[in-house]
């Protein structure tokens, strides 16, 4: 059961007890109250014996809350017996404080609820030695006994609404500042390390050497996505417009990654230090650019690394258009049907530098034809066919050319008609998708 669930369960049990507390004997409060000051003293020593986290001298907001718990909740026990019907709302801050004390203290509830449970213990030890000297009924006793265990459902049920409340809180809190982190990290270089290493401690996040980006987005039939449980390192921004990963220990969080990202499109940046990170996330999205124009092929999730002389290619589009346009100039006036055979063939024979019948076996077609379309490309391109530098450019042209209209294959293949939409016939900025 979760804690909602428990608080809720617990509510009931309260409920179901109200009765209890008109069947006690309020004769037996003024006696109770006489005694309380040395069952309080027993209570603490008993907790502090067997809670080691408790054994500390009980000083500052901790001990006086402690001590001012044990003594309150025994008064409030006994002003129960004497008016069941006493207000208690005002009563209940102080267990409600404990429970949010034990969040400071980075604890668990479990500790707490201990002391509950030993407090009850020395409660009902005292009170039957007295029952026995007193030869109080025995069927008052068990109803005193019902009523003790009932109140400490309803102490535990304080501390846990206030823990509850104090943990939402400090999760709100927490998440607040690993968000800031993340944008510090991933913002404008120049932050200060000390700033770095202070919100980075406030934020429960040990500092990495290492880190990697992963660039994210909704694809185009997702608008809304639950957030993934992810490894609690994992800083995450899946609000902003640019939404992304920050990963810490990427060979261990890789694994499982994928599976928790279903909805979105993703694309794994290079590691880096971590003063790097912006850099990671720059390739990364840059991969999501590249994956959207289909210059790079689409999937779950991408690795940056493996594309980067892609990246790197078309760096700048508007470069790689105008050194398309200038270097496969010569094909201008030419048809498109002609550019693309004209481009089949220098493609492939760019890349091999092989004779007319290897190109020709790589193209599916007659070598004479080849050595035909050759003979064209030399009226074309003149000596820039056999200058290093021309031939170095024209390989990045076509290269390029083939990434630009999202070819998956060789570029002679795809790009009959796209010479035009690179800048082949001297238009500049259009793109095949």
């Amino acid at each position: 059961m979760n804690r909602t669930g428990e608080l809720r369960a617990s509510e009931l049990t309260l409920i179901g007890n109200a009765d209890l507390w008109e069947q006690l004997p309020a004769d037996l409060a003024p006696k109770f109250r006489a005694r309380a000051g040395d069952v309080a003293v027993d209570m603490v020593r008993e907790i502090q014996n067997q809670i080691a986290e408790y054994s500390q001298k009980l000083e500052g907001v901790f001990g006086q809350v402690v001590v001012e718990g044990v003594e309150q909740a025994i008064h409030q026990f006994i002003d129960r017996m004497v008016d069941p019907t006493v207000q208690r709302e005002d009563r209940a801050k102080l267990f409600r404080l404990l429970g949010k004390l034990e969040v400071s203290a980075g604890r668990s509830l479990d500790l707490l609820q201990t002391a509950y449970r030993i407090g009850a213990r020395v409660a009902w030890r005292r009170i039957s030695e007295f029952g026995q000297n007193e030869r109080v009924p025995l069927a008052t006793m068990c109803l005193i006994a019902e009523a003790i265990f009932a109140y400490i459902d309803e102490l535990s049920l304080r501390s846990m609404e206030g823990y509850a409340e104090a943990q939402a809180r400090h999760a709100g809190a927490l998440q607040r500042r690993r968000k800031r982190l993340l944008e510090l990290l991933l913002g404008e270089p120049g932050y200060h390390p000390n700033a770095l290493a202070e919100l980075a401690e406030a934020a429960h996040w040990p500092l990495p050497e290492k880190v990697l980006v992963v660039a994210l987005e909704r694809r185009t039939d997702q608008h809304q996505l639950p957030i993934p449980a992810l490894h609690e390192d994992i800083l995450m921004d899946l609000e902003g417009s640019e939404p992304c990963l920050l990963l810490t220990e990427p060979e261990r969080q890789l694994v499982a990654l994928e599976q928790k990202l279903g909805g979105w499109r993703a694309a794994v940046g290079p590691i880096v230090p971590l003063g790097s990170a912006r850099q990671s996330l720059r390739w990364a999205r840059r991969t999501i650019t590249l994956i959207q124009s289909g210059a790079i092929a689409d999937r779950p999730m991408v690795d940056t690394t493996e594309h980067l002389s892609t990246l790197l290619l078309l760096g700048d589009e508007e470069l790689v258009h105008e050194l398309v346009k200038r270097t496969l100039a010569p094909l201008d006036g030419l048809t498109p049907k002609q550019q693309h055979r004209m481009l089949e063939t220098m493609t492939a024979w760019v890349e091999t530098r092989g004779s007319a019948p290897e190109v020709a076996s790589s193209l599916a077609v007659h070598p004479q034809t080849v050595r035909y379309r050759l003979r064209q490309l030399e009226e074309l391109f003149g000596e820039k066919l056999h200058d290093p530098d021309a031939l170095f450019d024209m390989g990045i042209a076509l290269r390029a050319l083939r990434l630009l209209t999202g070819a998956t294959g060789a570029a002679g293949s795809a790009v009959g008609s796209a010479g035009s939409a690179a800048g082949v016939t001297g238009s500049t900025g259009a793109r095949s998708a």
